[in-house]
Order: structure tokens, then sequence, then C-alpha cells
């Protein structure tokens, strides 16, 4: 697993775990120490920000305000043991910890990301969310200046599946960025209407949940772009950030 990421501020700001629990041992994908660091580096400014795997109990959750979950892996990586998934007495401390006040964002990417849905949907659905099988690719989506949280931004989006979202459930779960099919993806390719970045209150937590794992990542963030796709100009540290700050309850 990555090394800790060592915190600049004092230990009396709000702590915020990036949780490698869930990952598999052996990717890297998104790590902390490589294309997780900018992010990673940025709350610092505001965060006390940790990093591990370690199981998410009551003493490791203390004093914890934010958890941040990318791409949870289904199967094992390489040789090495399968990884953790959110089910049973992990996702109960997860969902009572939420419940409680605290903050989670959870993204995954289904294409080709080893991401497991099948029990992260069951914690889902507590919340009224589940990841569908829908996909949508590469877009540049401009949001309007009175857009909600985000208003004024733009979100360089790295492809991934969709959100289904129970209508009426008690935590208000809703889309907060919803793909539509007038603007065409940078492929020309899948363009499925749909939800692509959901957002929850469960009791007195609140939840982000976002399709695509990668939009954070530095080559996104320095515009060097995937797979033959660069997105520019675009906003999604400051996306980051601000959601970070509603899940947080600090806006």
């Amino acid at each position: 697993m990555a090394a800790a990421v060592a915190p600049v501020y004092a230990a009396d700001n709000p702590v915020f775990l990036y949780s490698q629990y869930f990952n598999a041992s052996g990717e890297n994908r998104y790590s902390a120490a490589g294309n997780y660091s900018q992010v990673l580096e940025a709350l610092e400014k505001t965060y006390f920000v940790k990093v591990n795997d370690k199981q998410l109990n009551a003493a490791t959750l203390s004093g914890t305000k934010l958890i941040l979950i990318a791409n949870p892996n289904d199967q094992p990586h390489g040789t090495n043991p399968p990884p953790h998934h959110i089910k049973g007495d992990d996702a109960i401390e997860l969902y009572n910890w939420v419940q409680r006040g605290g903050g989670l964002i959870l993204m995954g990417n289904q294409e080709n990301h080893n991401l497991e849905t099948r029990d992260v949907n069951q914690f889902l659905r507590l919340m009224g969310l589940k990841w569908s099988d829908n996909y949508t690719d590469s877009k540049r989506i401009e949001l309007p200046a009175d857009f909600p949280i985000l208003g004024g931004l733009t979100w360089a989006y790295y492809t991934g599946n969709q959100i289904e979202i129970t209508p009426g459930h008690p935590s208000n779960a809703r889309c907060l960025i919803e793909n539509t099919t007038d603007q065409p993806t940078l492929t020309g390719r899948r363009n499925t209407e749909g939800c692509l970045l959901a957002i929850a209150e469960v009791g007195k937590g609140r939840v982000v949940l976002v399709t695509d794992a990668g939009w954070i990542a530095n080559w996104a963030l320095n515009e060097e772009g995937v797979g033959g796709i660069a997105i520019k100009n675009q906003d999604n540290l400051e996306i980051f950030l601000r959601l970070a700050k509603w899940a947080a309850h600090a806006e």
C-alpha cells in the first residue's frame, strides 16, 4: 500500500482520511504517492490528511470528518490476497459513522478497473443510490453560474458507469451532475442519459457518489489526459475541494 501522506497543518484541523482498506493489495492506480498526490497535497491546506489501509472501526474512525474511498476493488491484484468488500460489519461501521455526521466521498470506474459493485450497491441501497451498468464516455461539462455547489466550474469527466437514484428516499438522494445526449462525447460513442455524480444526506452525514475515479488523478489535473484524450480548461481540483467542503458541512 502507499505510504501515508504527512500532513502539514495542525492536528486540530478536520481529519480527511483517504482509506485504501477496500483496495486490492498491490493496486496502485490511485495511489496517494502517485496519481492522487496533487489532490491530497491541496487538501492539506484545510485538512489533516491521513492515508492508510486500516479497517474502518470505532478506533480508526474516531475524529475523522471526511473519508475518500476510490475504486473499491472486486478481485485480487496478481497473487495478493483478495480485497475487503464493503459488506458485513465494515458496511455497518461505515454507515453508522456517516449517520453520526461523517462525510463520505465514494468514487469508482467500472470500465475495466476491477470495481466491486455487488456489495457496494447493497451498501448504497441504504442511501437511495446504486451504481448501474450504463456508461458515458469522456466529456467536458460546463456548469452554469447558478449551479448548486459547483456553479461556474467545468468538469473534465473521463468515462465511467452511471448512478440510479431511488425516488423519495429519506436520504434526499439526488443527481448533481447529469449526462445529457445533446452534448456529444469526445469519443463520439457511448452517451447514455443518466446521473454521473450524486449526493445524499444520511442522518447527520453527507455522501458524494461519483462514477469516475480518474478525474482527480494527476494526469487529469495536469490536462495530460489518458487513452489519447486530454480535456483542457477544467476545474477538477476546485470541484473536488467544493464537494469535500459540502460533505464536511463546511460550506
